[in-house]
């Protein structure tokens, strides 16, 4: 007798948090009573630090296990085939109320051999200076569910320098000459690394004095005020960390809602406020460039670093089929899109797929035996091998799926 179809089943889902996240906009966003401790970051998928669960029959049950039963089913035979018998993306809701750390994500080759040459010393996985906790790399993308501010990629090293003589910090004197002067990938690579550990009592020395400089920049007014308030507001989270003026090397990115930032491996960000929807490669490896209380090894961090300045561009959304827009990137372990039902739609693609209700609401069906109800703030988990799930109602959704061969 041949095994029923593995059916679509609501997800419940894990809370992380961080001392940066809100305490409210999880909280609203899933219809709950706000708590007196930060929320940061909703967690739907099978990442093992904190799988989703949900009910194949028998009971809640951790995602991951589930798939590590059944993958062919689970996941199907093209993304086991690809990635193991592992869900290879994360997908999130990001609440920041404060800024996360500076940050950058090695490529595949990096992860391998990071990874390779930690496991080989005998690092333990949870050691506070572990660097590559996995073999893989980790794309990403967020898209912004209100006003977010973030910062992507190191702007021109001119510009900088004219944003910060404008502070009129003599401390900053020789890094502004440096970035005036020097090619700009040199330029942006000895002010950061200088600042992180070659010069690290200057750094600190920079970061309290800005503290005061860039909160009466910003409240000057002028054309930079919201981006000298935006690093204002991290100087407060952070006092005297030099990490500042590694943020300050950096563009200062404002997304509106439904507008998405792509972030590829060697790029150094930083997401400083706002609520978004997140999507990732199911990875752990991060190199912290400041602007955190965690290990920071700049040495590492100068090998995996893309040092050339660039200006960072919104992911446009483009309408596809049934008025689907998608967020299109070159990451192979996820793609992204955004569904507005008013009505009835039938979701029949290959792979398993998870969707965010984020507005509104809708019924999932699937064939006779299937029914499930989605809020706002609800999440489904649909597996490779399941029916073609028709949705009903009017809800705004995230999708989010592994990329078939001509990339969606």
């Amino acid at each position: 007798m041949s095994q029923p179809q593995p059916a679509a089943g609501l997800l419940t889902n894990r809370i992380r948090p961080y001392a940066w996240g809100s305490r409210t906009a999880i909280a609203r966003l899933t219809g709950r009573t706000p708590t007196d401790s930060p929320e940061a970051e909703l967690w739907m998928g099978a990442h093992p630090a904190a799988p989703s669960r949900t009910d194949r029959g028998s009971g809640p049950e951790p995602l991951d296990a589930i798939i590590a039963r059944d993958p062919a089913r689970e996941i199907g035979g093209r993304v086991t085939e690809r990635f193991g018998p592992r869900l290879p993306f994360l997908l999130k809701i990001l609440a920041a109320e404060h800024a996360l750390s500076v940050q950058v994500h090695p490529t595949t080759a990096q992860a391998e051999a990071g990874f390779a040459a930690e496991q080989a010393a005998g690092v333990p996985l949870d050691a506070p200076h572990r660097i590559y906790k996995d073999p893989h790399h980790k794309p990403e993308m967020l898209c912004a569910l209100d006003e977010f501010d973030a910062l992507c990629g190191f702007r021109e090293p001119t510009a900088t320098a004219e944003l910060l003589a404008a502070l009129r910090l003599p401390v900053l004197d020789p890094w502004i000459h440096t970035l005036r002067t020097a090619d700009p990938e040199t330029a942006v690579r000895t002010v950061l690394t200088e600042a992180l550990g070659g010069d690290r009592a200057r750094g600190t020395a920079a970061a309290v004095a800005l503290a005061t400089a860039l909160e009466d920049a910003a409240r000057t007014g002028g054309p930079h005020a919201r981006t000298y308030g935006a690093y204002a507001a991290a100087a407060r989270d952070y006092p005297a960390d030099p990490g500042l003026v590694a943020a300050l090397l950096l563009n200062h990115v404002q997304l509106r809602p439904g507008e998405a930032l792509y972030l590829d491996a060697r790029v150094p960000h930083a997401y400083l406020h706002g609520t978004g929807v997140e999507v990732m490669a199911n990875s752990d490896n991060v190199l912290r460039c400041g602007l955190t209380p965690k290990h920071v090894d700049v040495e590492a961090l100068a090998a995996v670093v893309d040092f050339r300045p660039g200006t960072p561009a919104p992911v446009p959304a483009t309408a596809g089929s049934g008025g689907e827009l998608h967020y299109r990137t070159p990451a192979a372990e996820f793609a992204l899109s955004r569904l507005d039902v008013s009505g009835s739609l039938v979701l029949d693609d290959d792979g398993p797929q998870i969707l965010l209700c984020t507005e509104g609401g809708l019924t999932l069906r699937q064939g006779l035996r299937v029914q499930l109800e989605l809020r706002q703030g609800d999440s489904a988990f649909l597996p490779a091998a399941g029916a073609p799930a028709e949705l009903t109602g009017t809800a705004g959704l995230y999708r989010v799926r592994v990329p078939g061969p001509t990339g969606h």
